[in-house]
């Protein structure tokens, strides 16, 4: 991840990182789970991720994103289509351990491809957006965040 522009010292951003490195953390239980054969330890974690994962989309699909469309609307709309696509396969265990044999290689597949996602937002989209938002931009990406919630807990101030 990118430590050296300094985009972590704003809160949004600070705050969507962490979730970022929470979801990377699930995603290693995910693997130890999918080697044991453990499908329901499997379904347990994704609908962790799910969890952080929803609203973290929200701030960054309804306040981030719409405020760096018009200057990258390319990337905006591949990253909006990446979050599709991991809800899809993360929804199949919302609420139970999915019965489709496909679904364990599935959910292996979709988490390499978010971890790469992680990685074109924390090293592309958050610097890109500490030179194009202003004060202004901030102000609507907290208020997204303030209307959704956080589900990682903040890291403690040395």
């Amino acid at each position: 991840m990118c430590e050296y522009c300094g985009c972590q010292e704003v809160t949004a951003i600070g705050d969507l990182t962490r979730e970022h490195d929470e979801v990377v953390g699930l995603m290693s239980a995910v693997r130890a789970a999918h080697a044991a054969g453990d499908i329901d330890a499997m379904a347990a974690q994704a609908r962790r991720i799910a969890d952080i994962l929803a609203p973290h989309t929200a701030v960054e699909e309804e306040g981030l994103f719409p405020l760096l469309t018009d200057d990258f609307p390319d990337q905006v709309a591949l990253l909006r289509a990446e979050h599709r696509h991991v809800e899809q396969i993360l929804r199949a265990a919302a609420t139970a351990t999915p019965t489709d044999p496909a679904w364990p290689d599935a959910l292996i597949e979709v988490l390499h491809e978010l971890r790469v996602h992680i990685l074109k937002e924390q090293d592309g989209v958050f610097p890109a957006a500490l030179t194009t938002l202003d004060g202004d931009g901030w102000d609507q990406v907290d208020a997204v965040r303030a209307r959704v919630g956080i589900r990682v807990a903040p890291t403690e101030v040395r």
